[in-house]
């Protein structure tokens, strides 16, 4: 989506609901060039690690820090996504890239996603702002009830971090207050059409049921931080050197590929996962 800006009244249902979902984020032709390179980029999947849920089933996760000029990286810096997540983090300093992970839930073995808030996990790299970071989902196939989409409770990026702990090898919220929340918030299911985009905020509550469809469930996420939120405790200086958004052109237009070493990939065996 070339020229694409968010609206006022856009950014004020995400304040209000903690997400956003923008549909047709990226165009027909963007998608089809995404897919052909995350299918099949042999980088990627050599980088890839399976993350077990409490059942035993599994999500395949490759997680990098440095956004190059491959495709992802070219989407990650391109100027809407940018753009969006300078209008919709608070503060004003820098726009920079924290970490971008490739999701790969795939059919039939595909695990869940307990509940949890992206910064039950930050909190941990000591980022001491959670309103100045933000995710953004883009759908790289259909995610539907059927195969595990997102699922997240309206509004919970307004209680704060809750506790949380292992689940399996995830970290998962306090259930105590995922089910207090229950009793008054709405629960959402996700549901987008490949191309779409969803903009979450870290203190959001959000899980995924495991992918027991013939379809695979695959998606970018991409996080972002203000320059000034620096963490104290995360080797990666990624996450305060600000980025320079390349023209939403570039990924169609840039001659770009697989992903290479430079992107500095997260190794399981070196973090604890997302932590």
């Amino acid at each position: 989506m070339a020229n694409f800006k968010l609206t006022p009244s856009q950014a004020a249902a995400y304040e209000k609901d903690g997400y956003l979902i923008v549909r047709n984020f990226i165009s027909s032709e963007e998608l089809h060039k995404l897919q052909e390179v995350a299918f099949s980029d042999g980088n990627m999947h050599k980088h890839a690690f399976d993350l077990n849920d409490q059942s035993g089933k599994k999500t395949k996760l490759t997680l990098w820090y440095s956004p190059g000029n491959d495709v992802y990286g070219l989407l990650t810096k391109s100027k809407r996504m940018v753009d969006a997540v300078n209008l919709l983090m608070e503060g004003d300093s820098s726009v920079c890239h924290f970490h971008s992970k490739l999701m790969q839930k795939e059919p039939k073995v595909g695990g869940a996603w307990e509940w949890h808030q992206d910064y039950g996990y930050w909190y941990k790299n000591e980022f001491l702002f959670p309103s100045q970071m933000i995710s953004v989902m883009i759908a790289i196939t259909d995610a539907n009830k059927e195969n595990g989409c997102l699922q997240v409770i309206k509004e919970t990026h307004k209680m704060g971090r809750i506790e949380h702990g292992f689940s399996g090898e995830q970290v998962g919220a306090s259930q105590h207050y995922v089910d207090l929340v229950l009793k008054t918030k709405e629960l959402v299911f996700v549901e987008l059409k490949a191309g779409d985009a969803l903009f979450f905020h870290p203190n959001l509550l959000h899980r995924s049921e495991a992918n027991l469809s013939d379809s695979p469930r695959w998606s970018l996420i991409s996080v972002y931080n203000r320059s000034e939120n620096v963490p104290y405790n995360e080797p990666s200086q990624s996450s305060t050197i600000p980025l320079t958004a390349v023209p939403d052109e570039a990924l169609l237009e840039w001659e770009s590929g697989d992903i290479s070493d430079a992107a500095n990939f997260l190794r399981k065996e070196k973090d604890e996962a997302l932590k």
